[in-house]
């Protein structure tokens, strides 16, 4: 049966019958500098709602962020229906839209669950307090006798003055709003449950999105069809993936209407600065047309060579940032008996959405509509203001699910691609980009550098570390903006390379710093951002270091963490059987090795917060002839405080794990006089269905602990716990990922020579 419409916002705002939670508009805070966030001066004018209460029973709540496929809106669901004592099934979640929710800022970080869902789950449980209040008038009970069950207030069955007839003695939520319009300010103060008390929180729940998308109803952004809708395509300039220099914006010479006036269906061909679409009646009509279009750009100028990734990145200017600081490192190291410096780099990678990104907009009577997969709403409507100088008060975002990204892919940039294309033309404009299009122009997971210097003393206990990060990045400003010259390309470094910069481990003597640098290609936040290969290099330096003080590497890495994180090492441990482990029966030419890692993801701005604990153990056949990997068995540990939905924290690790072994064994994009040439699947590989090994989760239950997030942290150790089981098998150290076949077959080379030379 088809579910009733949603009311209005103006109906949640001013009708009857109804409970609303909400919070007076704020002006939302500037990001600090250097990190992500909404740069916008729009002041909202309404309240933002948190939770509704309708007369038919149902109950809405509002959420800022958006569901990347990653299941939020089932876990906030969950948390909503706990605290109301109401079925899940009664919660309709509102996420993203940005004139319907609250500004709660991009979803990034994995912090929906751990930090925006607290002022929801506050509201849901100011609307079940106040709800059992009007009870306790109408039944004239005290509260302390009245209990809910599925949205209906009972009587306790103890209770010795109880009426004969149990109706008189039952009041559902939606009869005690008759007539009545309660709005109550959030109070994020209000008593929540206990753990002890939880019923929903914490038990395994199929995610509400599943049947619709199963059955094929669900509507991603790349099935909306609107009436009287075109399409668009953007051509793009030959500096592609360049987002940075004098050139940017600058190139167009010449687009020839007159190549493509008299195809079928053309419509329109829009040119500003570097910004060149054309839009026709059908999608093959404008794929045809931006095809057939003669354009004429200026030469390309000399672009950074990034054949060397190490030497590019040490070539680019950067502004040195202290971190931490603690006893005396140079100290420490001249005195120390083992001393080891080493370079750790990590590649240039994609997002890889399956599906290139699309958006519809639809811009009439100076208002814009725009349908969209974006990660960030509100700083995507605020880009949109800029480009079209418009009021944000007149653009709505109407967003949907896409192909997945985990980070900033080209759904922000398509988005401004439509939105330009259809304020020109007065009607509705679909643009979907092609692949070699998104592979090329996504902001990507930036290159990284790090440089390690650390020792231990004369029975192997650590001394110092010394740790210095270097990550290429800006905000990857929408493209639209730069190529109409609408804003200027940004030599303004993001200071996002410190997540995780600090090791886990109980180093007497630490220094961290990290340089911060402009991107040399269009580069933003991927999985994991700067904490994924910081990470790969703590782990990986100490196992070097436990190899050097002749102590299993997991025994090591016990002696120096903290309580919490020992519990989950211990418990992969134990469940791998680490300590006991034997090797199975060698095949011809393949040698087997085992690894362990441990992360733990730190985020947002230095000194930043945790998310959840992980760790990985790793067991891999490496061909030494031909360099193949064959990972044969994995056992992830994660330690996420209080799951709200275990089995959604257990695909998000399986999630986690798939990804980090693509990325770890195969991702890099490929650079030929400095411009990305991995434009299509057969230039960039990703894993295999067939190539996924047997995945063990192990989640630790703490629940009486506070949610950490997920998204992220099972990815750290993945890369790190390869390497050391390569290690393992081979006897050689691998410092600078994707381990394809090729790098293993030239650094055993390496090693072998090294070897035979002593």
């Amino acid at each position: 049966m088809t579910s009733p419409p949603l009311p209005t916002r103006e109906h949640l705002l001013q009708g009857a019958d109804m409970l609303v939670i909400y919070r007076d508009p704020v002006v939302p805070p500037k990001p600090a500098a250097g990190q992500p966030g909404t740069r916008s001066d729009f002041i909202p004018t309404e309240p933002e709602l948190f939770i509704a209460l309708l007369a038919d029973g149902r109950f809405l709540a509002f959420n800022g962020h958006v569901d990347l496929g990653t299941g939020i809106r089932t876990a906030l669901t969950q948390i909503v229906a706990e605290e109301l004592d109401v079925g899940v099934e009664r919660i309709h979640m509102v996420l993203g839209n940005p004139f319907e929710v609250p500004n709660q800022g991009p979803t990034i970080a994995s912090a929906t669950i751990q930090i925006s869902a607290t002022p929801l789950r506050c509201a849901a449980a100011q609307a079940r307090r106040h709800l059992l209040a009007l009870a306790a008038r109408r039944l004239e009970m005290p509260v302390e006798q009245l209990h809910v069950d599925d949205g209906v207030v009972h009587v306790l069955e103890n209770d010795a003055s109880r009426a004969t007839d149990d109706v008189t003695r039952m009041l559902r939520y939606e009869s005690l709003l008759a007539g009545e319009r309660i709005a109550l300010k959030v109070d994020t103060e209000v008593p929540t449950k206990a753990s002890r008390d939880y019923r929903v929180v914490g038990r395994s729940t199929p995610r509400v999105d599943i049947p619709a998308k199963a059955s094929g109803e669900f509507i991603y952004v790349h099935d909306v069809r609107l009436p009287g809708m075109l399409h668009g395509r953007v051509v793009r300039a030959p500096y592609v993936g360049h987002d940075l220099g004098t050139f940017v914006g600058h190139g167009l010479i010449e687009a020839d209407e007159a190549s493509v006036r008299d195809l079928p269906g053309f419509v329109a061909l829009v040119v500003e600065g570097d910004f060149v679409g054309v839009v026709a009646e059908r999608e093959e009509q404008a794929a045809l047309a931006a095809k057939r279009l003669k354009v004429r750009w200026r030469p390309l100028p000399e672009l950074p060579d990034l054949d060397d990734l190490e030497t590019a990145l040490r070539r680019q200017p950067a502004k040195h940032r202290p971190l931490t600081q603690q006893g005396d490192v140079d100290a420490a190291l001249a005195s120390a008996s083992t001393v080891l410096e080493r370079t750790y780099v990590w590649p240039y990678q994609l997002h890889g959405s399956i599906g290139p990104s699309c958006s519809v907009a639809d811009y009439r009577n100076g208002h814009l509509t725009l349908h969209s997969g974006t990660q960030n709403p509100h700083s995507l409507r605020a880009d949109l203001a800029m480009l079209l100088s418009m009021d944000e008060s007149r653009i709505e975002i109407q967003r949907h699910e896409a192909a997945g990204c985990y980070g900033r892919n080209c759904a922000d940039d398509v988005g401004a691609d439509a939105a330009l294309l259809s304020s020109v033309v007065g009607r509705p404009v679909r643009v979907q980009l092609d692949r070699a299009q998104e592979h090329g122009w996504e902001p990507k997971g930036t290159a990284q550098l790090m440089d390690v210097r650390g020792g231990a003393d004369d029975n192997g206990a650590l001394c110092a570390y010394d740790f210095v990060t270097r990550y290429p990045s800006n905000d990857a400003p929408t493209l639209a903006l730069l190529l109409t010259g609408a804003r200027q390309p940004s030599d303004i470094p993001f200071q996002m390379g410190d997540r995780t910069s600090v090791p886990p481990y109980r180093y007497p003597n630490l220094r961290v710093a990290c340089d911060d640098v402009a991107p040399i290609v269009r580069a933003s936040w991927l999985r994991g951002v700067s904490a994924l290969p910081n990470c790969f290099a703590h782990e990986s330096f100490i196992d070097e270091l436990a190899e050097r003080a002749g102590v299993d590497p997991v025994e090591y890495r016990l002696r120096y963490l903290e309580p919490r994180p020992q519990g989950l090492v211990r418990a992969v441990a134990e469940r791998t059987r680490w300590f006991d482990r034997s090797r199975s029966e060698q095949e011809e030419g393949w040698f087997e090795g085992h690894g362990f890692a441990y992360g733990h993801y730190v985020h947002s701005k230095f000194p930043g917060f945790g998310a959840a604990y992980a760790a990985w153990a790793v067991t891999l056949k490496v061909h030494r002839e031909s360099g193949r990997i064959r990972i044969t068995r994995i056992v992830v540990g994660q330690d996420a405080g209080l799951m709200i939905n275990p089995a959604g924290v257990r695909h998000q690790v399986h999630g986690n794990v798939i990804q980090t072994l693509s990325r770890t064994l195969k991702e890099q994009v490929s650079f030929e006089k400095g411009l990305p040439i991995s434009r299509e699947w057969g230039g960039y590989s990703i894993l295999r269905f067939d190539e996924v090994p047997p995945i063990d989760v192990l989640l630790l239950d703490n629940a009486n602990g506070e949610p950490l997030g997920v998204g992220e942290s099972a990815s750290l150790p993945g890369a790190p716990a390869i390497a050391a089981a390569l290690y393992d098998a081979t006897g050689a150290r691998f410092r600078q990922p994707p381990f394809t076949p090729e790098r293993v077959r030239n650094i055993l080379c390496a090693n072998e020579c090294v070897t035979t030379a002593v």
